[in-house]
């Protein structure tokens, strides 16, 4: 089997990744073998899986070149700038609660990157195996600087100005700079003694001038006991955290223009369809707080709901968590700009095309969200037909006419210019997806002015 180091794992010379069809290894180098026999034969690893709070993994090979781990493989793996603010909020929490746990056992993580964690099983798991080193008596976090730019900061940012604060990950791939974070939150944050000595006076580090900080680190002394202080206080401050916005589709379905007949009969239409696939996998593209997918009945593997809304996502794993659904991943997308490819050679960070298109789901759900697509973003209908096609095998599909009170709406928003979506009718979407797609079943929703369909992809 043909298998290649992935782009993202040059960075760490104690390993790297190797990928294959349907598998993940991670290869230690010698340079950290003493680390890993430590945390193998104390139990260390095996604690972490059995609570799990990191993935499963075994040995496969060992030699004194190197050493392979055969790693649980993540179905589908989420990033940061996709997680809903309560998502971020778990995943700091679990890298406090593996840098704590380290300490009593002899050990700290050395890097506490966000993209070290992401969802499974519903719940934040820790991914990377080589993170974690030995203990040094008295020597400060390693990784302290680097927890507060990527997840201290970016929460505060979005606690005091909205989640959209978030998506800066994506831009700031080596986490959120002290000195930015200082400069964006409010100045009556200095008077707080805990943001004051994480953010504002960790932000004279990147002061140019003061040349001598990067040696006063390194000669730094911080007992274990001040240490685990540093983490409770962190702890504690980020559970308390909470997003002071509303949004316009968190609470969607309650304000839907949908009557309850109509919404039954859609749903049972759905239901009817999957059940014919009976999927393993599935998508929802728009899919808010999960109500259609939770209302199939078909068993799914995975089930990826993903919003533009961060409240409408965050209400989603509120209830996902409720229902120790494990199944269910929320997730941000805005398919107007899905996540690029980022990093060094656009290639550390996977696109979301790419990563739903190996994901291949087995069918896509797309419901009340193409008037959204065509008409707030101005995208025919033969660009986005190609986007569903990218990773679709069978997309369900829900068509709102130009009488349906939503799309009213948008096209009165569009004043002296809605005479150029005249495009906008069911002969031309039909003939668009037509081009893509096989119409396999077309329903009219009743009491509604919506029409929903059932398509296959020619090329399968």
């Amino acid at each position: 089997m043909n298998q290649t180091a992935h782009p993202s794992s040059f960075r760490d010379p104690s390993g790297y990744i190797l990928l294959g069809e349907n598998e993940i290894k991670r290869v230690i180098n010698p340079v950290y073998f003493k680390q890993y026999y430590a945390l193998k034969e104390t139990g260390f690893y095996d604690k972490l899986i059995k609570n799990e709070l990191m993935v499963s993994h075994e040995e496969v090979f060992s030699s004194k070149e190197k050493i392979i781990l055969k790693a649980t493989k993540v179905p589908f793996v989420t990033y940061p700038y996709e997680w809903s603010f309560n998502m971020y909020k778990e995943a700091a929490l679990l890298t406090l609660k593996l840098q704590k746990f380290s300490l009593e056992h002899g050990f700290s993580l050395k890097d506490a990157s966000a993209f070290n964690v992401t969802f499974h099983n519903g719940k934040a798991v820790f991914i990377d195996t080589l993170s974690f080193d030995f203990y040094q008596e008295n020597s400060p976090w390693r990784a302290y600087k680097q927890f507060i730019t990527h997840f201290f900061g970016p929460l505060l940012l979005a606690h005091y100005h909205g989640a959209q604060q978030l998506k800066q990950m994506q831009t700031f791939l080596e986490g959120i700079p002290v000195k930015t974070l200082s400069s964006l939150l409010p100045t009556r944050t200095k008077l707080n003694p805990l943001l004051y000595s994480n953010i504002h006076l960790l932000a004279k580090s990147e002061d140019k001038h003061n040349e001598n900080y990067e040696g006063e680190v390194k000669n730094a002394e911080l007992s274990k006991k001040g240490q685990l202080n540093i983490i409770k206080s962190l702890y504690g401050f980020i559970k308390k955290l909470e997003l002071k916005e509303k949004s316009e589709w968190g609470n969607y379905y309650s304000k839907t223009n949908y009557s309850d007949d109509a919404f039954n009969t859609k749903s049972e239409i759905i239901n009817d369809w999957v059940e014919g696939i009976t999927p393993n996998t599935l998508i929802d593209i728009g899919g808010n707080d999960g109500t259609f997918v939770r209302k199939i009945k078909t068993s799914l593997d995975v089930a990826l709901v993903s919003d533009i809304d961060n409240n409408a996502v965050d209400a989603n794993y509120k209830i996902m968590k409720l229902n120790k659904e494990q199944n269910m991943l929320p997730l941000i997308l805005d398919v107007l700009s899905p996540s690029p490819a980022i990093g060094l050679n656009n290639e550390e960070r996977d696109s979301f095309i790419k990563r739903i298109g190996e994901f291949s789901p087995d069918v896509t759900l797309a419901l009340a969200v193409i008037h959204h697509i065509s008409l707030s973003g101005n995208v025919p209908f033969e660009r986005s037909a190609d986007f569903f096609a990218r990773f679709s095998k069978n997309l369900i599909i829900e068509f709102p006419k130009r009488e349906d009170s939503w799309v009213q709406r948008l096209l009165n928003n569009k004043a002296d210019f809605k005479d150029y979506f005249n495009f906008y009718n069911i002969e031309n979407f039909e003939k668009a997806y037509s081009q893509k797609f096989d119409i396999v079943e077309k329903k009219a929703i009743k009491n509604s002015e919506r029409v929903i369909y059932l398509l296959k992809r020619k090329d399968l």
